[in-house]
């Protein structure tokens, strides 16, 4: 089968497209790419003669993309399809359907389901309910340790074995930096990914929002950056030493774009991701006491929210996930 798309802004900048180009498309595959010039299909690799191309003359579908963009499928690093065993905040099929729609066709859902993703068998559950009801590429990610308790490594070398991509505790940091290290090592030698969530959880002491005059005005606990921050610094510290890819998830401050950037230039094998709540939204916007905005980590104070821009902008902060 041929799918013609065409008029269509296209945007790729792995091939570093972007303008009017027509795609064609057959039997699920991109076959050729054609950008629009002199009012003809030009092939994108000839920038000087302006010859038609009929190759997309007999397709069996055609669509109009004019006034649209046309991009790759994007990927989210980290979404919560809770299946198994808390399906009704999300299935895989629903959530996997959600994604679809909003344009993803990869994602990496985290391990907090019940049971947790930290054994061979429970991997495998998981992938019989993916390759059963997921339409676009689901990765599971591992839990670092049994029951995401922190106490014991779950079985890290099986289910990278087994495909696993990446581990991660999720909402915890593993507080035991010799387990974590361990962790990281295995995460090291098996080629996978450390998905961090960095929270030093002795410092929270009750906080529900970010530290500040906001918290003060509404008479809540605050949660400081150094919350952050320590678990960040200690985290890339750790990835430095072992080798093992590190990935921060849900970077909030701006002290953590700094040590991000920092880790960068030493070379360290470092990425961090950024989302789009704590980069829209500052504590200022929170002015009664609404759980709406609470989230972890919270929403930070203007200045770190112009940090985090700032450090999308000039690539330090890779990657924008929704979480």
């Amino acid at each position: 089968m041929k799918l013609l798309i065409k008029n269509g802004c296209l945007v790729d900048p792995s091939a570093e497209r972007f303008g009017l180009y027509d795609i064609l498309v057959e039997d699920g595959v991109i076959a050729d790419v054609f950008r629009r010039s002199c009012g003809y299909l030009c092939s994108d690799t000839d920038e000087v003669s302006c010859s038609v191309n009929n190759s997309y003359a007999d397709a069996d579908e055609v669509i109009d993309a004019s006034g649209l963009y046309v991009m790759p499928g994007f990927v989210d690093l980290h979404v919560h399809f809770r299946e198994p065993g808390l399906t009704h905040k999300e299935t895989v099929k629903t959530g996997s359907m959600a994604a679809a729609a909003g344009g993803y066709t990869s994602v990496f859902c985290m391990p907090n389901t019940k049971p947790v993703i930290d054994s061979a068998d429970n991997y495998s559950l998981l992938m019989d309910i993916i390759q059963k009801d997921a339409c676009v590429n689901v990765y599971p990610v591992g839990a670092v340790t049994v029951n995401q308790q922190g106490e014991v490594l779950a079985d890290i070398e099986t289910m990278a074995d087994m495909g696993m991509k990446a581990i991660s505790e999720d909402g915890k940091s593993v507080m035991n930096s010799g387990l974590y290290s361990e962790a990281m090592k295995i995460a090291k030698d098996k080629g996978i990914v450390v998905f961090a969530h960095c929270e030093d959880i002795n410092l929270v002491r009750g906080g529900v929002m970010n530290a500040g005059k906001c918290a003060d005005m509404l008479g809540l606990n605050g949660i400081t950056n150094a919350v952050e921050d320590i678990i960040t610094a200690r985290d890339i510290m750790l990835a430095g030493e072992t080798g093992a890819k590190l990935h921060l998830c849900h970077c909030s401050t701006k002290d953590s774009v700094k040590l991000v950037k920092d880790a960068k230039d030493a070379g360290l094998p470092v990425s961090a991701e950024v989302c789009p709540h704590h980069f829209t939204l500052t504590d200022e916007d929170i002015t009664e006491d609404d759980a709406n905005y609470k989230m972890n980590p919270p929403l930070r104070a203007k200045e770190d929210v112009e940090a985090l821009i700032d450090g999308i902008r000039q690539g330090i902060m890779e990657v924008i996930s929704t979480d």
